[in-house]
């Protein structure tokens, strides 16, 4: 099974084409937005960080900008930074440079001259760079290729019972080509976190799946909480789960049932061909796909029993849902209805089948429903508070 996609000068290749216009910090994110909103085919997001965090929250951060810009959805990166926030352009930049070699850009507004002034340099540069990337042909690569990358928001029973399972049906059959499935969200492991670790190819890989669980919970007791007190969340309440184990055992069917084959820190740089793997993400939606995103996946799938909105600016994120109410009410929203496993799990392979063949059309150019509404919900992770 082949896709068309983009070879980047790095080697790895991309399902879009865009150009992106990175803040290098919360107080140069307005530019960015006015950059981007002149320039078509450019992509941006609101960094609500970038300065007054402590090293290993500021980490996390050069992490998620590396990976968005590395990510072989986008051409090449137009950075602009303040000048006085805590990533400064010199390391955004060698953090770059250290995953991609792709083009580069960078203007400072204290340099420039203000916002007027960077924005309409940044603009040209912008507009230089997609007539660049508009010369780039789709070519034909193998499905191997890609890194898909699994979510669950808004989870109610359908999740666990239909949505999910379809998932993981879905990633065994990406995997058995020569793919890479991501399994994310380390609070909705916990209390199944055993089951997931026997799935573990070496003894290493089972030791790091209860240590990002444990370290997890070491963290959020660090401060007096647990995170039972969020999570089920009132909708995933309402939708009829009630325990976060619960909740876990749905959450790790996106996985599948091939082996877990590495552990990934969050927003580290992913290889494709690597078959099942996890990264450590919250359950956030919007901080756990940047993660995924920013470690390489060029596409993500996302079930919903609630329904939602999500989006990502780098990546394209199809929408599944098993609930037929749901998909009733959101239907602007949500890409693939499932609802006919719920009577009818014989057909799990027919529809994993089609939600592969969907995932394939999504990487050959069909827009999604999030990116023709221009959803590009984001966050990303923290270690601690401001300082």
């Amino acid at each position: 099974m082949n896709f068309l996609g983009y070879r980047r000068s790095d080697g790895r290749v991309g399902i879009r084409n865009k150009v992106l216009i990175l803040p290098a910090s919360v107080c140069a994110a307005d530019t960015a937005r006015i950059v981007a909103s002149q320039v078509q085919e450019t992509v941006t997001f609101h960094n609500q960080n970038g300065c007054s965090q402590v090293p290993s929250d500021m980490e996390l951060t050069m992490d998620v900008m590396a990976g968005f810009a590395a990510n072989p959805n986008i051409y090449g990166t137009i950075v602009i930074s303040l000048g006085c926030e805590g990533c400064q352009m010199d390391l955004v930049v060698e953090a770059i440079q250290k995953r991609t070699n792709k083009p580069l850009r960078q203007f400072i507004i204290q340099e420039e001259g203000g916002t007027i002034s960077t924005a309409e340099k940044a603009v040209r540069a912008a507009r230089e760079m997609v007539q660049e990337a508009s010369l780039l042909k789709r070519e034909e690569f193998p499905v191997s290729e890609l890194i898909l990358g699994t979510e669950c928001g808004g989870s109610d029973m359908t999740s666990g019972l239909a949505s999910n399972p379809l998932i993981g049906h879905t990633c065994d059959k990406l995997v058995d080509l020569g793919g890479t499935a991501v399994l994310s969200e380390t609070t909705e492991f916990i209390g199944a976190e055993h089951i997931l670790a026997r799935r573990g190819r070496t003894p290493e890989i089972q030791a790091r799946i209860y240590d990002i669980v444990h370290r997890y919970e070491a963290a959020l007791k660090l401060v007096g909480e647990d995170p039972r007190g969020g999570n089920p969340s009132p909708g995933n309440i309402a939708g009829g789960l009630t325990t976060l184990e619960e909740k876990s055992l749905g959450c790790i069917h996106k996985g599948g049932h091939r082996p877990v084959e590495e552990v990934y820190d969050y927003a580290k740089q992913m290889e494709p061909g690597k078959g099942l793997v996890i990264m450590d993400t919250p359950g956030n939606d919007p901080s756990s796909v940047a993660g995924m995103v920013a470690g390489g996946a060029q596409i993500v799938v996302f079930s919903t029993g609630r329904g939602t909105p999500t989006g990502n600016p780098v990546a394209p994120v199809i929408k599944i849902t098993a609930n037929p109410l749901t998909y009733g009410k959101m239907k602007d929203n949500i890409d693939v209805d499932a609802s006919v496993l719920l009577d009818h799990p014989e057909e799990m392979e027919a529809v994993a089948s089609a939600l592969l063949s969907e995932v394939v059309g999504t990487a050959n150019g069909k827009l999604t429903k999030s990116e023709a509404l221009g959803f590009y919900e984001m966050a990303i992770a923290r270690v601690c508070n401001y300082v």
